[in-house]
This record gives C-alpha cells, sequence and structure tokens, in this order.
C-alpha cells in the first residue's frame, strides 16, 4: 500500500507529462524551503508558473483544488518570492499561480486560479 507521500508524487508526475503535453516546459519539481514547497514550476509563452497539484480519488470530501485554501495560498506565494530572489528574476517577469486537479482519472488545469498574496 502506497503512502500519501508516494500517491502524491505519482500525481505530480502525471501533472508534468499532462502539462508537457500541453506546452509546458518544467523548470522544477518540488522547489522546497523550509516554509514548504512548490509542485512544479514551469514555463509557457515567457509566462513563469507555479502549480499546486493536488488530487482525491472522488468528490466524497470535496474537490481536489478545494484543498487550495488562503493559508496555502500565502505560503506558495512566500515560497514563489524566494524563487524570484534566489534565481535573480525580476518580480515585474509575468507568472501566475495554477493548480492541477486530478480527480480519479480526470486532470483538469485551472489557470489563474489564485494572484499572489504578499506578507
Amino acid at each position: 500500500m502506497q503512502n500519501d507521500r508516494e500517491i502524491g508524487k505519482a500525481y505530480e508526475k502525471k501533472a508534468c507529462l499532462y502539462l508537457q503535453k500541453q506546452g509546458v516546459r518544467i523548470l522544477k519539481r518540488n522547489f522546497r524551503i523550509r516554509q514548504g514547497e512548490i509542485d512544479i514550476i514551469g514555463l509557457q509563452d515567457g509566462v513563469l508558473i507555479f502549480f499546486e497539484v493536488k488530487y482525491r480519488k472522488d468528490t466524497k470530501k470535496g474537490y481536489p483544488q478545494e484543498a487550495v485554501g488562503r493559508r496555502k495560498q500565502i505560503q506558495i506565494s512566500r515560497i514563489a518570492m524566494f524563487y524570484f530572489s534566489f534565481y535573480h528574476i525580476p518580480m515585474e517577469h509575468p507568472s501566475r499561480f495554477d493548480v492541477i486537479s486530478i480527480c480519479g482519472d480526470e486532470i483538469v488545469w485551472i489557470r489563474d486560479a489564485f494572484t499572489f498574496i504578499g506578507g
């Protein structure tokens, strides 16, 4: 039996393959700092995209994207700021936050799922 982390990694890999087929160049997987991690960082049409991948086997506990609440959005925003700083990318560079929602075998790409939350 797989644990949650192994399941998460398997679905992140599935999300990467899906995104690559959609023309996204994957720059980094599991960009981790002490405050947390961003699942996937990609580039498409000059836009830097920070992806959060959420999986649920069904909707009994709600849709996967519903798990990306304000707290998670703030965390991802802070990690993205660090990414910009670490790689010397100007903050004005086009970027956005997307969610890859996987429910069963269905993948839904939610573009501009949330905006940068400072603080």
